[in-house]
């Protein structure tokens, strides 16, 4: 009986392109519905901020190298999951995300709260040689991304069109981009203390591949990695238990991943 009908559907065009229609519209229902209830599914937290300029163009940098072919961005509700990497994902920590890098390939591990787990020196040498660090890796190197200028020229047209989808740059992180995103790599500098004006007193100012005479695309990505996990503290404070505050620090922020 099925083949019957998959034989008469098939010879004719009309009833094939009909069925075709209906079973692309599924996905597509199933894709594009939820977006209608988008502002009851993102979380509204008071601590959330946006990527500064060399974090957005460290996450350039991570997409570039396919970087997420081999690492998701999400920790599932699962009991293994959330006890091997942290608290699940929550839909705000990717709101400023275009496009998101949840993904489901996992080669290496989940680096949805890898920030604050490795000190910046750990991260060069890994990204320099990966069995530096961790024997067993099969992760491959990269390190022209040391010797790599970054190219800061671009990061105010760069932060434009992340406005442009709906991420709150205003007109003056736009127009400091560049020098925000030098000021962030180079600590102590009077740029340095700007971004954190503008960005917040949480950003981390760091030579982040441990020299500050110039800004590399190691410099960028060490940032983003960084802070992955750290642009609120939503996911902590959700999944906290009362017996869990004594992990706080005195003024009750809760404690990163790198103190826990």
């Amino acid at each position: 009986m099925a083949e019957l009908f998959h034989r008469k559907i098939e010879r004719t065009a009309i009833g094939f392109v009909l069925a075709i229609i209906a079973a692309a519209s599924v996905g597509g229902l199933v894709e594009i519905a939820p977006l209608f209830t988008i502002d009851d599914t993102v979380e509204d937290v008071a601590d959330m901020r946006v990527y500064t300029p060399l974090e957005l163009a460290g996450r350039d940098i991570y997409i570039r190298e396919g970087c997420y072919a081999c690492h998701s961005q999400m920790i599932r509700t699962l009991a293994d999951e959330v006890d091997r990497y942290g608290p699940y994902s929550l839909a705000v920590e990717s709101q400023y995300d275009h496009p998101m890098q949840w993904g489901s390939k996992r080669t290496g591990p989940d680096l949805a709260r890898i920030g604050g787990k490795y000190s910046d020196v750990w991260h060069a040498m890994h990204m320099n040689n990966p069995r530096d660090v961790v024997p067993q890796s099969n992760m491959p190197g990269y390190p022209w991304l040391a010797t790599t200028p970054l190219d800061i020229s671009v990061l105010p047209a760069k932060l434009s069109a992340q406005r442009a989808v709906g991420v709150p740059y205003t007109d003056e992180m736009i127009a400091n981009a560049a020098r925000d995103a030098q000021g962030q790599a180079t600590p102590d500098s009077d740029a340095a203390f700007e971004a954190m004006e503008r960005y917040g007193e949480k950003t981390q100012v760091s030579a982040f591949d441990g020299i500050t005479t110039q800004v590399t695309e190691l410099d960028a990505l060490i940032a983003y990695l960084q802070v992955l996990g750290q642009l609120t503290q939503a996911a902590y404070v959700d999944t906290a238990a009362p017996e869990a505050m004594p992990d706080e620090d005195p003024a009750g922020a809760p404690a990163t991943q790198a103190e826990q």
